[in-house]
């Protein structure tokens, strides 16, 4: 590809992504606007409605962003003071910060080396007379193995939180994630497979009790104005963010699909190179949030692809069993081995449904002259 003209390709495109949705986008906002409701109303009622129907739940309850989704559902659940939770330290800290923020403990178990899941064997392990819950992530958009978290929380009388976050349309057998445990939590956050202009995020569940306790949390403690069962939260996803939510969330398959196809290319593309690149097993619906490789030479090809215009991201550069925060809870380098070696080798290259095979090609040529190098 000798006098390719350079490319500038960001990590995640949104503004491709608001481009094709701008004349609808801006109409739900001013729809919004012109109504003169910017707390709840419709449009916040109608995404309650369409997300759990999206994930097969009886119940969704939009939250402020994806963190509050996490701590509101242990709360509602009533997991607080000394209870475990088992969980990943490869994740974006929100979901160990939530374990911690209602007074539990977070019991790291290590992942499956091929999809960065939890590996149930030592999930198992890791059960105590203390534990109350498991709490799995879906990474990158890679379902993790309910099947066998299901069979062990069975065993031992737990409950699961799904932390879906990054996999919304993902499916695990046919199942949508999210609805598979006892609670999901799913981010809105801008760069999420539906993501809004700001934060946001929603607790989905099938069970009535808990909805009805995350209703009673995140709107202070109360049901009627002026009056408070219980110190709660302020945590409300407002109606503009809804509306442009409700928006893209008509494109939320096709935009998937895209994703997917865009990493069968890359599959195709990087063919042969010294990377190591994600799995995607047949009985589950892989959505890509991040496209995330594995290589020794990381920092270097990093540096050489920004110098074509290329953007990389580093999903997790400390696990969170080592960060400074999660210290009082006495894990060390070492104990986590397969969460640490992908830390260390971790390599994100571009992904959105608005990535081009130009762009994929020009990627793929960069990669393979570095490798010849």
């Amino acid at each position: 590809m000798d006098g390719v003209k350079a490319l500038n390709i960001p990590l995640i495109d949104l503004r491709a992504q608001y481009k094709e949705l701008k004349k609808e986008i801006d109409a739900a906002m001013r729809r919004v606007l012109d109504s003169g409701v910017y707390i709840g109303g419709p449009e916040v009622e109608l995404l309650e409605k369409e997300i759990a129907a999206l994930t097969g739940a009886r119940f969704a309850i939009s939250v402020a962003n994806g963190t509050d989704a996490l701590t509101l559902a242990l709360e509602a659940a009533g997991i607080g003071a000394g209870d475990e939770v088992i969980t990943t330290a490869f994740t974006f800290f929100a979901t160990a910060e939530a374990i911690v923020r209602v007074g539990a403990i977070p019991v790291y178990a290590d992942i499956d080396t091929a999809t960065f899941n939890l590996n149930p064997d030592d999930v198992e392990a890791k059960v105590t007379p203390r534990t109350k819950a498991l709490l799995p992530v879906h990474i990158f958009g890679q379902p993790a193995d309910m099947d066998a978290l299901q069979s062990i929380a069975e065993r031992h009388n737990l409950l699961i939180i799904e932390d879906a976050c990054q996999a919304i349309g993902a499916a695990f057998k046919g199942r949508p994630v999210g609805a598979i445990g006892d609670i999901g939590c799913i981010s809105f956050f801008p760069t999420k497979n539906l993501g809004g202009y700001g934060d946001g995020g929603i607790v989905v569940t099938n069970n009535e009790a808990i909805a009805d306790r995350i209703r009673l949390l995140c709107h202070h403690g109360s049901r009627r104005k002026y009056f408070h069962e219980e110190v709660g939260y302020n945590s409300r996803l407002d109606p503009l963010q809804a509306a442009a939510l409700r928006v893209k969330l008509g494109k939320l398959h096709e935009w998937n699909e895209r994703r997917r196809e865009a990493a069968a290319y890359y599959r195709q593309g990087l063919d042969g190179l010294p990377l190591e690149l994600p799995a995607d097993p047949h009985d589950s619906r892989h959505v890509y949030h991040l496209f995330v490789a594995l290589t020794k030479d990381r920092d270097r090809l990093a540096v050489q692809l920004k110098r074509h215009g290329i953007s990389t991201g580093h999903y997790y550069p400390c696990p969170l069993h080592l960060q400074q925060a999660m210290r009082a809870f006495g894990m060390k380098r070492g104990d986590l081995p397969v969460t640490e070696r992908i830390c260390d080798l971790s390599f994100a290259l571009p992904m959105s449904p608005h990535l081009t095979r130009e762009q994929q090609d020009y990627i793929a040529d960069k990669l393979r002259r570095y490798a010849r190098r």
